[in-house]
C-alpha cells in the first residue's frame, strides 16, 4: 500500500513538473515581465504617495538609499538578458533531471538504508545549490548589473555578469558575496559579458 502511495505521489509530482515546464516554455517572456513591471510600478506609485509628497530627483539615489529596485530586475534574478536566462534554465533542467532520477531510484524497495540516505542527501544538495545560485544572482543583479549567471560546480563557482565594465571593487564584492553564501567554495571566477555588444 505504501508503494502505491509513493507511486501516485511521484506520478503527480512528475505531471506537475511537466505541466509547469510546458507552461513556462509556451509563456511569452514579455507578457510575464510586463505584468510584473505593472505591479511593481503601481506599488512604487503607492509608496511615493505615502511619503507626504516628498520626491527625490534622482531615481538612482532612491534605489541606493532604499535598497529597492524599480525595474524588472526584481522579476528575474538573472536579469533581463535572454542568454543568461537560457543558461540558468539549462543548468536548472539538468539538476531537475538528476533529482528526478534520484527520486525514481528512491522508489526502489531493494535499496539499503545507506543508499537511500545517500540519494536523499544528493537531492538535498542539488536543491540547496539551485537556491543559493538564484539568491546570488538576485544579489548580484541588485548591485546594478544588467544580468547575472552563477554556476556552482563542486568547490568552484563561476559568475558571469552583463555590464559595460567590471571594476576590481565590484569583482571583490561579488567574490565576497559568493564566499558568504557558499562558504566551502575554494575558487571563484568572475567574468563580464559586455552589455553593449549584445544589443
Amino acid at each position: 500500500m505504501l508503494l502505491k502511495k509513493q507511486t501516485v505521489w511521484l506520478l503527480t509530482m512528475l505531471s506537475l513538473v511537466i505541466v509547469l515546464s510546458v507552461y513556462y516554455v509556451t509563456l511569452d517572456p514579455n507578457q510575464g515581465t510586463n505584468m510584473a513591471t505593472t505591479v511593481n510600478n503601481e506599488s512604487n506609485e503607492a509608496e511615493e504617495q505615502g511619503a507626504d509628497g516628498e520626491k527625490q530627483q534622482d531615481a538612482g539615489e532612491n534605489d541606493a538609499e532604499t535598497g529597492e529596485k524599480s525595474s524588472t530586475k526584481e522579476v528575474s534574478p538573472t536579469g533581463s538578458d535572454q542568454t543568461f536566462e537560457t543558461m540558468r534554465m539549462e543548468v536548472t533542467d539538468e539538476r531537475n533531471r538528476l533529482i528526478e532520477e534520484l527520486t525514481i531510484r528512491l522508489s526502489n524497495t531493494e535499496l539499503t538504508a545507506a543508499e537511500r540516505d545517500e540519494a536523499n542527501e544528493m537531492i538535498k544538495q542539488l536543491r540547496t545549490i539551485n537556491q543559493k545560485e538564484t539568491i546570488l544572482e538576485t544579489f548580484i543583479v541588485d548591485m546594478n548589473f544588467d544580468a547575472a549567471f552563477v554556476q556552482a560546480d563542486g568547490e568552484q563557482v563561476k559568475v558571469t555578469v552583463k555590464s559595460d565594465e567590471l571594476t576590481k571593487g565590484q569583482t571583490n564584492d561579488i567574490i565576497r558575496l559568493v564566499f558568504d553564501e557558499i562558504p566551502d567554495v575554494e575558487n571563484v571566477t568572475v567574468e563580464v559579458k559586455q552589455a553593449k555588444s549584445s544589443n
